[in-house]
């Protein structure tokens, strides 16, 4: 058994175990999450998870890899994740699974314990979620950027060919609201995801979104 950051006493009671997904990314509140399964030991749980219409829990990595391999470092993993739930499932080929998952809400590991298969199974607490915060007039052109960018990639989806592809900003839209813009940014944003799982775990949504518009005007993009 493995005890993972936030073990602390608390007054919020802990769900049901609950199965992880350990990934190399970090998953926001309203994310998109496209997957592609083929390890045994996902391939089970997502198959299990569709099936019954349940939850699995998404964590970042910090050390391993998401496939095991014989001699890699042993996985671990953030304490606080974000519940996925499956929207999409397709089955191309026996062996392989594609889904498409969404974010909803966080969680904080208690506990953990690897299965002899591999799959981790963790003691989990549902933490709040985001309060909803009008976005701020000095944070109003990082809602606007937002905004041209997703109208942005629904121009050149609509060319021809690119029917298919799927934005990686989900409607419904929300840019009056500080959480959902922040996270939009911090999941397009090309930063570690050290620096995500920060974010992530903030909870004020117009910290996040302060933060958030600190990078984009260090990088020009607001």
């Amino acid at each position: 058994m493995i005890a993972t950051p936030g073990s602390a006493m608390t007054t919020q009671p802990l769900t049901q175990p609950i199965p992880l997904f350990p990934l190399g990314t970090v998953l926001f509140p309203g994310g998109f999450l496209p997957l592609r399964i083929f390890e045994v030991r996902y391939l089970d749980l997502i198959g299990r998870c569709h099936k019954l219409g349940a939850p699995f829990g998404v964590v970042s990595l910090t050390q391993g890899e998401e496939v095991r391999r014989a001699g890699a470092e042993a996985e671990r993993f953030a304490g606080i994740g974000t519940m996925a739930v499956i929207r999409a499932f397709e089955v191309p080929q026996a062996g392989l699974m594609q889904i498409e998952c969404e974010g909803t809400q966080r969680f904080r590991v208690h506990a953990s314990e690897q299965q002899k298969h591999g799959l981790w199974i963790a003691q989990v607490e549902a933490l709040p979620g985001d309060i909803e915060v009008a976005v701020p007039d000095d944070l109003l052109s990082t809602a606007d950027a937002l905004r041209r960018l997703v109208d942005t990639l629904e121009e050149r989806r609509l060319l021809p060919g690119n029917e298919q592809l799927r934005l990686p900003v989900q409607a419904p839209f929300r840019f009056d609201d500080c959480g959902w813009v922040a996270n939009r940014w911090c999941e397009l944003l090309p930063v570690p995801a050290p620096l995500k799982q920060r974010l992530m775990e903030l909870d004020s949504p117009l910290m996040r979104l302060e933060l958030v518009s600190d990078l984009l005007a260090r990088t020009g993009i607001t």
